[in-house]
């Protein structure tokens, strides 16, 4: 099965068409959003691995958002590659976090037993998961640091994957978000890592989900670079697009969802949108939620189905 992020970058794929064609005026949030971000206040250094990074930064607001986070993505990017050397010695991080029983059955993490782990500490732990996350989101890991590992390896070697000026770059984008993003989160049920009716159709799950506001987490470092050095905020239609799918695959309201946020990790910038707002603002015209919803889960389970079976030539 592909992925929410695969279909909205394809053109030809039934959804990326769909929701071009039901929400065409996206340049007045792109701008909005571009406006309002101001510059990156942390860029990284050549040394840091972007793709890795932003996964790394995803899990480390997890475990400062969620107080009972779980750590099933990286399990399931473990089962993708346990001929691996560093099969061992990632299950073995899940263990000693608390994210796996003896059983191998995902359990919640409780963060506050780390409470007196180092600042790097967390952020290597963070590296380390987003680097056994990617099994489960990537066409190949060739070019993983995982593959760096050789047999005997264990958790201390997978913890040095992450350099030092990586270590610095999660750390400031930590302070960021401890400064600019949990204390404008509204109170209520937060999920994070959450999938949605929408995800046996489609994989998907989303970052952060609180209070009824679901965020997107981003981590890039913005447009090209200003004469001045600066970079000015982004915000892809594909990414704007991955923000509306998410939505729209929770078929049931299970979330009830009534706000849908960017957080710009090296802004320091929460853009958030009421739903419908959104959605409006977008189709140029009002709409109904949950319409728009069974429209699009014929999109997921009718129209992109026959689309895989004709580009396998089946």
């Amino acid at each position: 099965m592909s992925a929410l992020t695969y279909e909205v970058a394809d053109l030809n794929s039934p959804v990326c068409v769909w929701l071009r064609s039901k929400f065409p005026d996206h340049k007045e949030i792109q701008a909005g959003y571009r406006a309002a971000a101001g510059a990156a206040r942390v860029l990284p250094s050549p040394e840091v691995a972007l793709q890795t990074q932003g996964a790394a930064i995803d899990w480390w607001i997890r475990f400062l958002a969620d107080p009972v986070p779980t750590l099933g993505l990286a399990l399931s990017g473990l089962a993708e590659i346990q001929e691996l050397p560093c099969f061992r010695a990632g299950m073995r991080l899940l263990a000693g976090l608390g994210g796996i029983d003896r059983n191998l059955t995902v359990t919640a993490v409780d963060p506050a037993r780390f409470a007196d782990r180092s600042d790097e500490w967390w952020a290597r732990v963070c590296y380390a998961l987003a680097l056994l996350t990617e099994p489960r989101r990537a066409y190949s890991i060739e070019g993983s640091r995982l593959m760096q590992l050789d047999a005997g390896c264990d958790v201390r070697d997978l913890l040095a994957l992450a350099n030092a000026a990586e270590v610095a770059d999660l750390i400031a984008m930590r302070d960021l978000a401890r400064e600019k993003l949990l204390p404008a989160l509204p109170g209520g049920p937060v999920a994070t890592g959450p999938v949605f009716d929408g995800s046996v159709d489609l994989n998907g799950d989303a970052d952060l989900i609180a209070g009824g506001m679901l965020v997107d987490i981003k981590a890039s470092q913005g447009g090209q670079p200003r004469k001045d050095g600066t970079r000015a905020a982004a915000l892809s239609r594909v990414e704007l697009d991955q923000l509306i799918g998410y939505a729209l695959m929770d078929y049931s309201d299970e979330f009830r969802l009534h706000t849908v946020a960017i957080y710009a990790a090296r802004f320091g910038h929460l853009a958030a949108w009421p739903l419908s707002e959104l959605l409006a603002r977008l189709a140029g015209k009002l709409v109904e939620l949950a319409a728009l919803r069974e429209e699009f889960a014929r999109v997921l389970q009718v129209e992109l189905p026959r689309y895989w079976a004709s580009r396998s030539g089946h």
